[in-house]
């Protein structure tokens, strides 16, 4: 498949307008959908995901024969069908068996699968040294990189039209991140950092037939792809970007949610006054804890800890990071040598809950309700990419199963 590394986001051109899609949501949530078409040339979009990022080797193998090439893309060997082989680091570049390079292509033929340390993948690999260590990159179509995205991200037993919502949101991300990566190793990390990513291990016929049914659309707002960012549940209301970011984005507004169904909706969580001395340097035993400053829906953005050994002031995202906390959407009470925290919902906030769209989809919403919803004031547009050859993913080896061979 042709590889188009130009933008698609920066400059798109709308050729006609199709219609105004007008629909009332029940329960006082009025809004309208916004169609436009956009004429473009069917385009193969490869994303750049890392799928193992400054690892001490990377593990590679192929459903189906698979060339080796280098870093200039000449063809210097093979690996044999079902089989894998370890890359690791070696004097400043990296290793392949008896391939010294500083990069090495992984390219399955015949339409086959890749193998990248534990997970089977689509499209192909490129392997580079980075610090002294190996990170691996899958390049693969953005509708294939969907299927392994939509089925991580949400239970591909949920709704339909949430699973759609949930793909649009998806593509838009990627695009919005691909448009700012242009000089970088990746576009996407397959964490939480951007979007969950596993390749075949989520793909299931509901998260596929989502992604193909929303084929190539995403949400613009001005005519650009906005930034879709999602998370889990809210905690009862999304919340303003400038209230958690600093910065504002008019398609992310606070609205309330409809994710009372999650499993995560209110939690709590206890903790020693010696689990936050471990957690937490620089204050020793916890004496007193304030939120200083809070979101108007809550969520803490600067707290102070006092100890018996000092103070410190964290932001709401490095209490979360240390304690482990779902939100920032908490509260914190010290009782004696106890800590306890009660909070709301999981993630940040921002955007299109997961949860919400689930409850959205199941008092009868399509996918275009949720979305214009949760992401205020966007269109929904259509980017012409090329068809996936629609393929059944076959029986493959366990990770187990595929263990180095040919590696030294």
């Amino acid at each position: 498949m042709t590889l188009l590394r130009q933008s698609l986001v920066a400059g798109l051109l709308v050729n006609h307008a199709l219609v105004f899609l007008k629909s009332g949501l029940k329960h006082g949530l009025s809004l309208s959908v916004v169609w436009w078409l956009i004429a473009l040339p069917a385009l193969a979009v490869e994303m750049r995901v890392a799928v193992g990022d400054r690892l001490s080797q990377a593990v590679v193998g192929s459903s189906t024969p698979a060339v080796i090439k280098n870093g200039a893309g000449q063809g210097v060997g093979q690996i044999p069908q079902g089989r894998s082989i370890t890359i690791p680091p070696s004097g400043g570049g990296l290793r392949l068996a008896d391939w010294q390079g500083q990069a090495f292509w992984v390219e399955p033929t015949a339409g086959g699968y890749v193998f990248i340390n534990d997970k089977w993948y689509r499209g192909r690999v490129l392997v580079v040294p980075t610090d002294g260590k190996v990170t691996a990159v899958n390049w693969v179509d953005i509708e294939a990189y969907l299927y392994g995205v939509v089925g991580s991200e949400m239970p591909a037993s949920w709704p339909q039209e949430a699973l759609k919502a949930q793909a649009v949101a998806a593509r838009s991300y990627a695009l919005y991140r691909r448009d700012r990566t242009q000089g970088d190793l990746f576009d996407v990390a397959s964490t939480t950092a951007s979007q969950v990513y596993q390749g075949l291990a989520s793909e299931t016929p509901s998260v596929q037939a989502a992604v193909n049914a929303t084929q190539g659309q995403v949400l613009t707002y001005g005519g650009r792809v906005i930034e879709a960012v999602f998370h889990s549940a809210s905690g009862g209301h999304t919340e303003n970007s400038e209230d958690i970011w600093q910065r504002a984005a008019p398609y992310l507004r606070g609205v309330a949610d409809y994710d009372q169904d999650a499993p995560v909706f209110q939690w709590s969580e206890t903790f020693s006054t010696q689990q936050i001395q471990q957690r937490i340097s620089g204050i020793g035993r916890l004496q007193s804890v304030a939120t200083e400053r809070a979101t108007p829906r809550g969520r803490i953005v600067s707290i102070r800890l006092q100890g018996s050994q000092g103070t410190r002031t964290l932001t709401g995202t490095e209490l979360r990071q240390a304690l482990g906390l779902r939100s920032t959407l908490c509260s914190l009470t010290l009782a004696g040598d106890t800590l306890r925290v009660d909070g709301r919902g999981y993630g940040h906030g921002l955007g299109m809950s997961q949860w919400g769209a689930r409850g959205l989809a199941t008092r009868g919403y399509n996918y275009q309700q949720i979305l214009a919803y949760y992401y205020q004031g966007t269109a929904l547009s259509n980017v012409r990419v090329a068809n996936l050859q629609k393929q059944n993913v076959p029986l493959l080896p366990s990770p187990e199963a595929l263990r180095p061979i040919l590696g030294k």
